[in-house]
């Protein structure tokens, strides 16, 4: 199960510079807007300190982390949703995300064009997110349009339904207000799941700084978390540059950097853990002297339904699921004392997955 998140922002910001750092690929960073005309797709491994030391415990043939996909998408300007520039088109591949990652320019460079002359990032912001808002309100009034008459004529309980919700998120939109926002409930979101409607999607603000600023943030950073606390969003500090150099040092050169810096932990490896966070994710593993993997689920998932993330089969014919937390192996130190231990479990299909189990899956097809 991967997880896609669309990288988008106004020309300019550091979008390609970031997906060139994530990626390790050559694709064309330009000085002009639209120098990303198709998106592109790059997968990165989502870092997990868990999956090294299962590593270590199993010493495996191959060891296969979770991958995170990053699609960078052509920059986007005022009236995309109308067409301008490659408005329809950013439309359209941002549609097909999970989660949106926006890059927010937040630093100063008189070499840098920007695409209103003036740094602003706020501005910024609401630019895309009305260009987003107007975008899925099109689709909402088509669809209301398309079903409106009908609804009122059969008198279909389901049509009704569909078009209850769609004015309420009519409304909301015309607002100025994100589907995001409304709290729907699961069978509501099902309902319009078809739509795949931009503003319901999670969003990360990555606020690109300049390396003087990385550690603290500048006074465009303090504004934009301001208005993320205030909608509900998620930002993380980057910085684009640092990153592209970063991509070319070997993990241990990469560590020795980072804490020259003072930094923890890389702008790339937040942006992965809080986009995982957002969206509900976590992991599980199994493990041998084969193979170490580790598997991304959604949380809420049952045993069946992580079983069949492997493979079909597994789902099909799932009998029950041999369990073990990652912490209870490490504390114990083997599989044998976990055992041992009384920490080892036998669970069924109802079973909730947990982030960090190791399983082993029974199936009879």
């Amino acid at each position: 199960m991967s997880l896609t998140a669309g990288i988008v922002g106004l020309p300019n910001v550091g979008k390609s510079t970031l997906f060139n750092a994530i990626t390790k690929k050559n694709i064309l960073a330009a000085n002009y807007p639209f120098a990303t005309i198709d998106p592109n797709v790059g997968v990165v491994t989502v870092p997990d300190k868990r999956v090294e030391v299962l590593e270590n415990m199993y010493i495996p043939e191959r060891t296969i982390p979770t991958t995170y996909e990053f699609t960078d998408i052509a920059g986007l300007v005022k009236g995309a949703s109308n067409g301008e520039g490659l408005g329809n088109k950013f439309l359209s591949h941002i549609r097909e995300v999970d989660a949106v990652v926006e890059v927010v320019r937040c630093f100063n460079d008189e070499n840098i064009i920007h695409v209103d002359g003036t740094v602003e990032p706020i501005r910024d912001i609401e630019v895309i997110n009305v260009e987003l808002v107007l975008s899925d309100l099109e689709i909402v009034m088509s669809r209301i349009n398309k079903i409106g008459k009908k609804a009122m004529t059969t008198k279909d309980k389901k049509d009704i339904k569909e078009i209850e919700l769609l004015n309420k998120i009519k409304d909301a939109l015309e607002k100025n207000i994100p589907v995001r926002k409304l709290e729907l409930s699961y069978d509501e979101k099902k309902m319009i799941s078809s739509f795949n409607l931009i503003t319901l999607k999670p969003i990360i603000y990555a606020l690109n700084v300049d390396e003087e600023n990385i550690n603290t943030g500048n006074d465009y950073t303090k504004k934009v978390q301001e208005y993320a606390k205030n909608e509900g969003s998620e930002t993380v500090i980057i910085c684009a540059k640092l990153e592209s150099e970063l991509s070319e040092l070997t993990d241990d050169e990469k560590k020795a950097f980072l804490n020259e810096l003072e930094i923890k932990e890389s702008g790339l490896d937040q942006l992965i853990h809080k986009t995982y966070k957002l969206l509900g994710l976590a992991t599980f593993f199994t493990v041998g002297s084969d193979e170490v993997r580790a598997w991304t689920f959604r949380k809420g998932m049952k045993a069946p339904e992580c079983a069949g993330i492997i493979h079909s089969d597994f789902e099909r014919g799932f009998i029950k699921a041999e369990v073990m937390s990652y912490d209870d192996l490490v504390e114990a130190g083997s599989e044998l004392k976990v055992r041992e231990n009384g920490k080892a479990r036998i669970e069924g299909k109802e079973y909730l997955m947990q982030d960090g189990d190791i399983c082993h899956f029974r199936f009879n097809v």
